[in-house]
């Protein structure tokens, strides 16, 4: 039987285009302890789905949490604008508490 991992990356090589089949498959790799891994996918769902809201989330916290707060404050700045225009105000305010915490 497949890992989740594995199921994922399958779903993506045969081009699903549901923005949380990336999301869900950056989680499995942060849960897997892949890190980078993550942000790579990450950033391709963002680059894909400006406006999905827990990517650009996801991603500024995995780069926190990989010493990386510069790249994390972009990845903020990001989300915040997209929570905007989603309506997320919920996200938009958790979001901004973070980036003023990286600052």
């Amino acid at each position: 039987m497949p890992s989740r991992i594995e199921t994922f990356e399958a779903m993506v090589a045969q081009g699903a285009s549901d923005p949380f089949v990336l999301y869900a498959l950056a989680m499995e790799y942060r849960s897997a302890g892949r890190p980078e891994e993550a942000v790579t996918r990450l950033r391709e769902l963002v680059a894909q789905s400006p406006d999905y809201v827990p990517g650009h989330h996801m991603l500024a916290q995995t780069l926190t949490q990989l010493g990386r707060a510069g790249e994390a404050r972009e990845a903020l700045r990001a989300g915040i604008a997209a929570a905007a225009r989603k309506g997320d105000l919920h996200a938009k305010t958790e979001m901004e508490a973070e980036l003023a915490s990286l600052a």
